[in-house]
């Protein structure tokens, strides 16, 4: 004999939407004691009951006096029962719930069994009390109610007989009543903790899928984070290198045709010689400041307006440029990379205006504005269209940083310009206090 199939409580008590997801998530070793122990009562009870009543049935009987052809008949009848139990419930193709006809059928076989053997012999009422249990796996429910009551009444009925007055009939029917809606009320039970049993491992078998999911994904956006981590960190090099050492080394170059020119000046020569080498100082301490992420040498001892006067006296100097400077508003210390921005976007305009702008004159104009601050940049020079400036002139990569920055802050960034009428750049920021992210100067 096959080993009973693993039938479950769930699949005993209630039958499920998908019994194919109810197959893969249901194992015996994921449910608790007491499932198992009902799933073995329906799997062995059967024939574990068959056993036990035959045995005191036969023994029965030969104290009687019954001869042996009644005991053949009897064991021959058991064997009949036990084969039923068998064929239409162990070697059922899949569970109760999903072979109802089947499992109705076997259902009256059984007791059709069990009546005639209790007729033979009542001690066979412990048989007929497998009956309680198999009706509990009868779907539609109702129909397992009336199992539930038809195994009590034969049981009743075939120990006792019918009732012979009114009172007998009174305890005859309360009898059969209680245990019919005891066993019912036990296996509806049953049936609603099995389920929730069931809709709990399945609810944690997806929380443990979703669990995979997000580690996968968590994992994709710390690459996709390191991807954009190292390419924010590029930019900010390039923009760092284009603002600082490429501006620094186009003064130096500036410096030494100068000087070269001046061989036979020997004042002029020396003074561009020791311009040349004090940028090529600020450029190497930029540089390093660069690539430490620090702040430029022009804001760590000095306010943003005397910073940006700094670096325009510096950029007069070196082009021979007369630039203004004028600060409007309220002077607030901001974050500082509002200010570095600030500081960089000043210094780029200015580059370009010395190398494109052919200008006579420069202005700059900071002005804080409440909650914007802005920076604004004006030459005289030539003035260019602004949708046909771009990197093949030598010119795009600054008109890129500066946008950049701009971005990385939420501000914008607006160039006025017109060939013959000078170009103006404009940008505007939020002005985040320095105070408000616990920075202190």
């Amino acid at each position: 004999m096959n080993a009973p199939s693993d039938s479950g409580a769930g699949e005993t008590f209630g039958a499920r939407a998908d019994p194919a997801a109810r197959a893969s998530t249901r194992t015996s070793e994921a449910k608790p004691s007491w499932e198992r122990f009902g799933d073995a009562m329906l799997d062995w009870g059967g024939y574990l009951l068959l056993a036990f009543a035959t045995v005191l049935a036969v023994s029965a009987g030969t104290a009687d006096g019954a001869d042996g052809a009644w005991r053949l008949v009897t064991l021959l009848i058991s064997a009949g029962a036990g084969l039923w139990i068998y064929v239409l419930y162990t070697r059922r193709p899949g569970p109760p719930a999903d072979n109802r006809v089947r499992i109705a059928v076997f259902f009256v076989g059984l007791l059709v069994f069990a009546s005639v053997l209790m007729l033979r012999q009542p001690l066979y009422f412990i048989f007929m009390i497998a009956g309680f249990f198999y009706a509990t796996t009868l779907r539609p429910l109702p129909l397992a109610v009336v199992g539930i009551a038809a195994s009590s009444i034969l049981v009743n009925t075939l120990v006792a007989g019918l009732p012979q007055n009114s009172e007998a009939w009174t305890w005859y029917l309360a009898i059969i009543t209680v245990q019919t809606i005891a066993i019912s009320a036990g296996a509806l039970i049953g049936e609603k903790v099995t389920e929730q049993n069931e809709q709990r491992r399945v609810d944690l078998a997806r929380l443990e899928t979703a669990l995979e999911e997000n580690a996968g994904l968590h994992a994709q956006l710390l690459a996709q984070a390191r991807e954009a981590g190292v390419l924010d960190e590029r930019q900010r090099m390039a923009r760092e290198i284009h603002d600082t050492i490429a501006q620094g080394l186009t003064g130096i170059i500036t410096q030494l045709e100068a000087a070269d020119q001046a061989h036979d000046r020997p004042a002029d020569r020396d003074r561009h010689l020791e311009t040349a080498k004090r940028l090529a100082r600020e450029s190497l301490t930029e540089a390093r400041r660069s690539v430490e992420a620090g702040m430029p040498a022009a804001l760590e001892a000095a306010t943003l307006p005397d910073a940006i006067r700094e670096v325009a006296r510096e950029w007069s100097e070196l082009s021979g440029i007369p630039v203004d400077v004028t600060v409007t508003g309220e002077v607030v210390p901001l974050h500082p990379e509002i200010e570095v921005a600030l500081l960089r976007i000043g210094q780029e305009a200015l580059t370009n205006v010395a190398k494109h702008a052919g200008a006579t004159r420069a202005g700059l104009t900071l002005s804080y504005m409440g909650d914007v601050v802005s920076l604004d940049v004006r030459d005289d020079g030539v003035g260019f269209t602004p949708a046909e400036r771009g990197p093949a002139d030598g010119s795009g990569f600054g008109l890129v940083g500066m946008r950049q920055r701009v971005a990385r802050v939420a501000g914008s960034l607006a160039i006025e310009s017109e060939p013959g009428g000078g170009t103006a750049v404009s940008a505007r920021l939020p002005a985040i206090a320095a105070s408000a992210q616990g920075v202190t100067r």
